[in-house]
């Protein structure tokens, strides 16, 4: 969602705004325990994998030639963001986004308002696709940042400037034209000379490409702001979540930190669904029992992802709960698409790694990106701040990590 801003809750009084700390932390840890109960599961099926399928090596000088692995390609950059690439686990975000909008409609609700939901997967699709189209001849040379576009510019655009053709096709254009040429030039340039994973150049091509996206929107007489609208679900207060049903607000807590934690995983792609974070997790996972050589670049750590990318939503929504309390949002997603799953590869799946990468993650991600958007004007969409914390967290951490001992 990346939350343009702080969306203020309304009509409701101030005593039912709780999220206290044992209810919050009941949820989000015992939403991470499960996790990990499933990375246990699947570390252990993938020993006894058929290894059904292609694998990820070969995957990317494929893609240039094979217009099936170019199609698998195109599907696996939409869970990229996450460290996964997989084309199973794109296709359950995919039907788990469209069951849960789905259910919104049939109940009257949309918490974007507008419906902006498919107008959002269509920017973000088709910028993809332009940027796979403009740079997927390099794949001949192996891995191409060719999925950056998919998480920023093109559902920025539309979150700030509304559904319609033209927003779609303006914030598609301007996110494939902008974001995968830097993250080309940022990679040798930026990471590489400083020994930081590519994460770091693409996440600050984001940042750049964005801001630069967001100066040429300034000049189109078709772009017009919309009015944010209040977003009734995403921010309800914990302890005010159905009290008849659900009775104490520990309870109600508990459940919303859950909730949370799920939707960080989906946040990253403006969806921030329970369903839709379910769904790619699931394919996610069938995937690696198929074939533990396709998800997570074929390093055999998607169970080590899976785990930090929830430790570190947890102690986020733990740490930070205030400012969901107080705001209606902060970005705990942050370090699930940067820090946690850097660290998890960079340490070989270590559990220093794993906890110590999910701790920092945590404390530096969300505070940084709260810091970076508040300076940004109205028509600057927050996913700049989020994305630039992002390059600055998981440069900062990276290097503290080489410190533990092996």
């Amino acid at each position: 969602m990346h939350s343009s801003a702080a969306a203020v809750i309304k009509g409701r009084p101030e005593q039912t705004r709780q999220y206290g700390i044992f209810g919050t932390a009941l949820g989000a840890f015992g939403i991470t325990a499960i996790m990990g109960i499933l990375a246990v599961f699947l570390q252990v099926l993938g020993q006894r994998s058929p290894h059904l399928g292609p694998g990820y090596s070969g995957w990317a000088e494929a893609a240039a030639g094979s217009p099936v692995a170019a199609a698998r390609w195109f599907l696996g950059d939409m869970t990229e963001p996450l460290f996964y690439k997989s084309d199973l686990a794109a296709l359950g975000l995919l039907a788990g986004a469209g069951l849960s909008w789905w259910i919104g409609r049939r109940r009257g609700r949309d918490e974007r308002g507008g419906g902006l939901g498919p107008w959002i997967l269509a920017s973000a699709s088709l910028s993809l696709l332009l940027s796979s189209l403009a740079f997927g001849w390099m794949l001949d040379d192996g891995w191409q940042p060719t999925f950056v576009p998919f998480v920023c510019v093109a559902p920025a655009m539309v979150i700030l400037h509304g559904a319609g053709w033209r927003t779609c096709i303006t914030g598609a254009v301007l996110g494939a034209a902008t974001v995968t040429p830097l993250a080309l030039i940022f990679i040798p340039t930026v990471a590489s000379p400083l020994g930081l994973p590519p994460v770091v150049a693409n996440v600050l091509a984001m940042s750049v490409g964005s801001v630069l996206a967001f100066l040429v929107a300034r000049r189109l007489p078709w772009l017009v702001l919309r009015e944010p609208g209040v977003q009734p679900e995403r921010n309800l207060p914990a302890s005010g979540i159905n009290r008849t049903v659900l009775g104490d607000a520990l309870w109600a807590d508990a459940l919303w930190a859950a909730r949370q934690v799920l939707r960080d995983f989906t946040e990253t792609h403006f969806i921030a669904k329970g369903l839709a974070s379910v769904g790619m997790i699931f394919g996610a996972a069938v995937a690696y029992v198929l074939n533990p050589g396709l998800p997570a670049y074929g390093t055999n750590l998607l169970p080590h992802i899976l785990f930090a990318q929830a430790l570190t939503s947890a102690i986020g929504v733990v740490l930070w709960r205030g400012w969901y309390r107080d705001e209606g949002w902060v970005a705990t997603y942050a370090s699930v698409v940067s820090v946690a799953p850097a660290a998890v590869l960079a340490t070989g799946g270590s559990w220093s790694g794993v906890v110590v990468g999910a701790i920092l993650g945590a404390v530096l991600a969300p505070p940084l990106a709260k810091a970076f958007s508040a300076k940004l004007p109205a028509d600057f969409h927050p996913v700049i701040g989020n994305t630039a914390a992002m390059a600055v967290s998981t440069a900062v951490t990276l290097p503290l990590l080489g410190l533990l001992p092996a």
